[in-house]
């Protein structure tokens, strides 16, 4: 279900998942999607080579020791969201989960928002 202005306010779709063995996709498109998002991304670059790469060569002699930190790190975040999203998918198969979080959403970018404007 895509996220669109309101969405809290008024029933949605549902999460869709694939169950039945006609639906599921084969071994190689996924890899091949992977390595697409993954390697066309410009994230990727912009994070791992100008963000970390600036950032871990402050640490001199210790620069490997960060990357690595920063790799074990990510990998973790990843995979965590993989597994958050296993486990979360009977939960978020209804559409008042999905309005639920919507709504905490909403709540949270208004809360930046107002944090931004007021002075500190």
């Amino acid at each position: 279900a895509a996220a669109t202005a309101g969405a809290p306010a008024r029933p949605g779709g549902t999460l869709a998942t694939a169950t039945t063995p006609s639906a599921r996709t084969g071994l190689l498109p996924v890899v091949l999607t992977c390595l697409a998002l993954t390697w066309l991304n410009p994230h990727v670059y912009l994070d791992t080579v100008v963000l970390l790469g600036s950032v871990g060569a402050t640490h001199g002699d210790a620069r490997w020791t960060f990357a690595l930190g920063a790799a074990i790190a990510s990998a973790a975040w990843f995979f965590g969201l993989a597994y958050g999203a296993r486990l979360l998918g009977g939960l978020l198969a209804s559409p008042r989960a999905w309005r639920v979080l919507d709504g905490i959403i909403a709540v949270v970018m208004l809360a930046i928002a107002v944090s931004l404007v007021l002075p500190a």
